[in-house]
């Protein structure tokens, strides 16, 4: 009874087209915020901000990016990784080369060589797709990992092409404790979130979903399939390279190229298909389950194994979270293969229609 829209009545357009129009999805999402941004810093510990909550912070923003692409363009990409790696030392070389570069223009400007590097790599689309355009993509990944371990320049003439960023400032707040780190991040994944949010909603957002349903129909209608995929690219790249700075910047601090191998892909590809194509809320369901849950079991089974009297070591406490953490991907793709996020719209619909849903 507490989820029913009884009494709530749209007198405008405005009113019936925002973003959340039910009351009880508003007033649970400004409870959202007081949790994360007051709640979560005054509770968590130094070890919980570093080891979770920033690395999901900022997966959710990559998987964000992606889901842009792959959720609501239909576009497969297997080339995010090489997209965060050109975020995070595009960014560091504007960081480190232009005189007194604040971090946040860095960032972005992170953001922008990954939205370039994305177009160009995107061309392919306007002529392939599905797994031919998976594989252009793919090339994407081995053509950064070259260039950023044979060209020195981009990575300040290091040989192995490790880099540090250090020294991090915002309006001449240090960013350097983990709590600030988690402050830092936090906003700018609410700001990147609800831009997306809108994004999707608007014309531009239409012109990719009708491109993913069927893209002969979508140009008969006048939608151009160029323009489209295009701009689904460079959205997504940016997002994604702005990722790739912060993951650099303020969760490894020293990085080299095989910190974005062809793993991160296929990581953030597996969190938008757990957490669900096409939708905002499946990029933190997804970020959630493949960041968290592999730590939550690395924790989880030696207790378990003390219970029984069996002393298990930590190359089997791996092994054993390699094999439940696949069988888990394995069973949900299979009980809801459009991921966690339509079971949370299906049990927000049968909670709407409570005592009846259908």
């Amino acid at each position: 009874m507490l989820y029913r829209e009884n009494g709530q009545f749209k007198t405008s357009y405005r009113a019936d087209q925002q973003i959340f129009p039910i009351l009880q999805d508003r007033i649970a999402v400004l409870l959202l915020f007081v949790v994360a941004f007051a709640v979560v810093p005054a509770l968590a510990s130094d070890y919980l901000f570093r080891a979770l909550l920033i690395p999901f912070l900022i997966m959710a923003l990559a998987a964000l990016g992606v889901n842009v692409l792959v959720g609501y363009c239909g576009q497969i990409s297997l080339g995010s990784g090489a997209f965060m790696a050109v975020g995070a030392y595009g960014a560091y070389n504007f960081f480190v080369r232009v005189p007194n570069m604040p971090l946040v223009p860095a960032l972005i400007l992170g953001g922008v060589c990954a939205t370039l590097f994305g177009i160009l790599f995107g061309l392919p689309s306007l002529r392939v797709k599905g797994l031919y355009l998976a594989v252009a993509t793919l090339a994407a990944q081995f053509f950064s990992d070259w260039m950023f371990l044979r060209i020195n320049w981009l990575t300040a003439n290091s040989a192995s092409g490790s880099v540090t960023a250090g020294n991090l400032q915002v309006f001449g707040i240090p960013i350097e404790s983990a709590i600030s780190k988690y402050w830092f991040c936090l906003v700018i994944l609410t700001v990147i979130a609800l831009l997306v949010k809108n994004l999707v909603r608007s014309a531009i957002g239409r012109e990719w979903m009708a491109i993913r349903d069927m893209d002969v129909a979508a140009a008969v209608i006048g939608i151009r399939p160029m323009y489209a995929k295009l701009s689904a690219f460079a959205v997504s790249s940016f997002i994604i390279g702005m990722a790739g700075a912060l993951w650099g910047f303020v969760y490894l601090g020293t990085w080299e190229p095989g910190a974005f191998s062809v793993d991160q892909s296929f990581r953030l590809l597996f969190m938008v298909i757990i957490g669900g194509m096409g939708s905002v809320m499946g990029s933190f369901f997804g970020a959630a389950f493949i960041v968290l849950l592999p730590i939550l079991l690395s924790n989880m089974l030696p207790a378990i194994a003390s219970v029984f009297g069996i002393t298990v070591s930590i190359v089997t406490v791996s092994h054993a979270e390699l094999i439940i953490f696949g069988a888990l991907i394995v069973w949900f793709l299979i009980v809801e293969p459009h991921g966690l996020a339509r079971l949370w719209s299906t049990g927000k619909q049968k909670l709407r229609l409570w005592p009846f849903p259908h």
